[in-house]
């Protein structure tokens, strides 16, 4: 309740602020017009199209001009050029989901030097803990995401729950070490398992530089050397996907559970088929949405929390079509 109403008090703020300047005789045509622009870490995912929209929608609101420019690819080798080009423009603020922890703190830190507010959406840099007057990536405005610790343990209760008392060998397919949300789900899974779930065993991860084919190739292998496997963790959607594939490959459909983060549109049918078990959904729309608000608060002399989390959403079969559960899936 605490954390919804902090998101409630930012939109308040920023529409308060938007309504009352053009409200004034005489300063509507002085309101400023600010640009803000949305780095993704990826464009061509469902969960960043999504966050887009909620972007969007704060800035038609707000009468903000909203730029979306990203690399086709999660990688900081492609991103940066992305974040220099956009600081060469001179946004007023830019909200990015930085590719990776350390590589992005000094580029990050270039637009800030340059005036530029920065608030980091979904993924973070450094620890994520900023304005805090410590360590070398504490100049960010605010962190805007799911709490992905918390989103890790929502997955280790749901594949428990999908295994049974029983429990058995699980393991995580991961992308690669370095990434904040995926190592914090990460983190969360393992966390939840040791404390309130003794008989499930956690095998050594594995990652797949987010590679579907590979996670399956990987799922395979474990079960050969694990044939009492019972479940695996995907920490994002080619993680889970992959893994799903490798079950049915491997003749286990149903016997190895499967739980995804994340949730596009192709999500359903995966349910629906059996193919994954359940998936996390987050609320991109809502990020993107309290990013852009949290900007324009911030540009007109409001001010933000260092910190913003939005929530989550168990999808299973048992609630699929339920309208107040559907709307979670990510636009595609």
């Amino acid at each position: 309740m605490q954390r919804r109403s902090i998101l409630k008090t930012v939109a308040a703020l920023a529409l308060g602020g938007a309504i009352g300047l053009s409200a004034v005789p005489g300063h509507a045509q002085d309101k400023k017009t600010y640009t803000v622009a949305l780095i993704p870490g990826l464009t061509t995912d469902a969960f960043y199209i999504t966050m887009r929209k909620g972007a969007q929608a704060a800035a038609d609101a707000l009468g903000v001009t909203l730029v979306f420019q990203g690399a086709p690819e999660f990688n900081p080798v492609l991103q940066v050029p992305v974040l220099d080009a956009t600081i060469a423009r001179k946004p007023d603020a830019i909200l990015i989901a930085p590719t990776d922890t350390t590589q992005l703190v000094e580029p990050l830190r270039r637009a800030s030097e340059a005036g530029i507010a920065v608030i980091t959406v979904d993924t973070f840099i450094g620890e994520g803990k900023y304005q805090t007057g410590a360590g070398n990536a504490d100049f960010p405005v605010s962190y805007i995401a799911s709490d992905n610790v918390l989103g890790g343990r929502m997955a280790a209760r749901a594949l428990a729950t999908a295994i049974g008392e029983g429990g058995g060998k699980v393991y995580v397919s991961n992308v690669k070490p370095g990434i904040s949300t995926t190592d914090q789900r990460e983190a969360g899974f393992k966390a939840e398992l040791a404390e309130n779930f003794p008989a499930i065993t956690v095998l050594e991860t594995q990652y797949n530089e987010n590679d579907a084919n590979r996670a399956a190739s990987q799922l395979q292998a474990v079960y050969a050397r694990n044939s009492d496997l019972k479940g695996v963790f995907g920490a994002n959607l080619f993680s889970a996907l992959g893994a799903g594939n490798g079950v049915s490959q491997a003749g286990q459909s149903g016997n190895v559970k499967v739980v995804a983060f994340d949730a596009p549109g192709s999500i359903v049918d995966n349910i629906k088929s059996g193919l994954v078990d359940a998936a996390i959904a987050q609320h991109p729309a809502e990020i993107g949405y309290y990013g852009v608000m949290s900007a324009y608060a911030h540009l007109t002399g409001q001010s933000v929390p260092v910190s913003i989390g939005t929530g989550f959403t168990v999808i299973d079969k048992t609630n699929i079509t339920d309208p107040n559960v559907v709307k979670y899936v990510y636009s595609e």
